[in-house]
């Protein structure tokens, strides 16, 4: 046989490895991390994350309240000790309340006694604002590894990120988040947004009109745990989540 065909041969092999290699490791991290429901065609999840913040927080809770839309927020416990009171407005509202930790560390950075340590403080000062203790959590940044988000699952939290990414907190401005979600959200997604944010933020400007908008292309919204509910048989039952 030539050297070229064993060469050939040979790299064809590594290449399926390193494939095959790489598919297990994803796939081991990507049953622990829920990005969207793709048995949800009719409904997606407003989220937002790192409040709650003075004075975007309440605006949006306003904007959610005039549209009769229920919305999940990823809370940070350092800000959730600052104001009990906008936590405390979230809940009694029907929205949904996650973890995002309580200092929004890279978890992927941390060893076990540390994570437990932010989540259970986050999760004492939701308590504290509300009598309730979430079930949904969000990595910081979207930064995880496997170690990581598996001591998350064991603490007992569905682990959240999300599949449309608005980048809001960068600034945009608001026609470039609007045309993001539009041109790239359908059913079954989580949408990321923030609550807390740079003065000038897009997010609640942006929100008011995606809701509309997305309601006109036969969206309706919910909590991201009433997404994940949500199964294929429901549609042909024509029920969904109400």
């Amino acid at each position: 046989m030539k050297i070229g065909v064993i060469k050939h041969i040979r790299f064809g092999i590594i290449s399926i490895l390193a494939f095959l290699f790489l598919m297990t490791h994803a796939s081991a991290e990507d049953t622990l991390i829920i990005k969207k429901n793709g048995m949800a065609e009719k409904h997606i999840a407003l989220t937002f994350d790192d409040g709650p913040h003075s004075k975007y927080t309440d605006i949006i809770l306003d904007i959610l309240k005039e549209n009769d839309v229920k919305a999940t927020f990823f809370v940070i416990g350092e800000n959730v000790a600052a104001h009990p009171d906008k936590v405390k407005r979230i809940n009694d509202e029907g929205h949904e309340i996650g973890n995002h930790t309580f200092n929004h560390i890279y978890i992927s950075d941390f060893g076990e006694e540390r994570i437990t340590k932010e989540l259970t403080d986050t999760d004492d000062a939701i308590f504290s604002a509300t009598g309730i203790r979430p079930k949904i959590f969000r990595p910081p940044g979207g930064c995880y590894n496997e170690k990581s988000i598996s001591h998350v699952k064991k603490l007992g939290y569905n682990c959240i990120l999300w599949s449309v990414d608005t980048r809001d907190w960068s600034l945009p401005g608001t026609e470039k988040v609007i045309s993001t979600v539009m041109n790239e959200a359908a059913g079954g997604d989580i949408i990321l947004f923030h609550d807390f944010n740079q003065n000038g933020s897009p997010t609640p400007d942006a929100v008011r009109r995606l809701i509309p908008l997305l309601k006109e292309k036969g969206y309706s919204f919910v909590t991201v745990s009433e997404l994940l509910a949500i199964k294929e048989d429901d549609y042909s039952k024509d029920v969904g989540v109400k």
